[in-house]
């Protein structure tokens, strides 16, 4: 199943335990560099800004593939690291069969699509707490642009930095059936850095509170009709 699902150049995301990060987990890009047989494949060794990331042999990881068919998840382990030419590469043996991952928002969208946000006040952090919405209107807000999106959060470029764990107001368009949809939606930062090589730029990943499932569904088609009209461009 592995040689007929996975492709080289397919997007990989491989997920760490890391009891220092707030989810408890690190995810890593990388990119498919070739599938060998059933038993094996090859990656890209992934970087986090400049920095390869050196996985330990014998690791065991969650790994999931970005395939012309969908996302398909396995785990694997990592067998060996060597180097091709000028490329870093990491051997995978699969230890789970390939199977279709079915949390459709966990896939994340490359996009860019422009954003606003700002820290959530006194009053709105309470609603947060109550699982409510509620948004003062007409305040400052900070403009800054989505590089990804999900059905579970954004990863957005900003000049400010937020801190991990601080609660934001967040709102953004999208072309929904020909015609532009405001979202207005509360979000937790999971994590930010300064951008290698842009000083004074910080890289944000949020994740969703407290989204109605509606809501979420139609951030979710929206990803999907995309993701189909970028396949049609790319196959002529």
């Amino acid at each position: 199943m592995l040689t007929k699902i996975v492709n080289p150049g397919n997007k990989v995301d491989i997920v760490v335990k890391d009891l220092k990060e707030p989810e408890g987990k690190k995810t890593y890009e990388s990119r498919v560099y070739d599938v060998l047989s059933e038993e094996e494949f090859e990656i890209h060794m992934p970087m986090e800004k400049t920095r390869l990331i050196l996985l330990p042999v014998d690791g065991v990881y969650d790994f999931y593939f970005y395939t012309n068919n969908g996302l398909y998840e396995c785990n694997a382990r990592v067998k060996d690291r060597y180097k091709s030419g000028s490329t870093f590469i990491l051997l995978c043996e699969p230890t789970t069969n390939l199977r279709k991952y079915q949390r459709r928002e966990y896939y994340r969208f490359a996009c860019v699509l422009k954003m606003a946000s700002r820290k959530l006040r006194d009053e709105e952090l309470e609603a947060a707490q109550r699982n409510e919405q509620f948004y003062q209107d007409g305040l400052p807000l900070e403009h800054s642009v989505i590089v990804d999106i999900s059905g579970g959060g954004v990863r957005f470029v900003s000049r400010s930095r937020y801190d991990a764990g601080t609660l934001i107001y967040l709102t953004y368009k999208l072309n929904i059936n020909g015609a532009d949809k405001d979202y207005q939606i509360t979000g937790k930062i999971l994590d930010s850095y300064e951008v290698a090589g842009k000083p004074g730029q910080y890289e944000h990943r949020v994740k969703y509170l407290n989204m109605d499932n509606d809501v979420r569904e139609e951030i979710i088609r929206y990803i999907f009709e995309e993701e189909r009209k970028n396949r049609q461009r790319r196959n002529g």
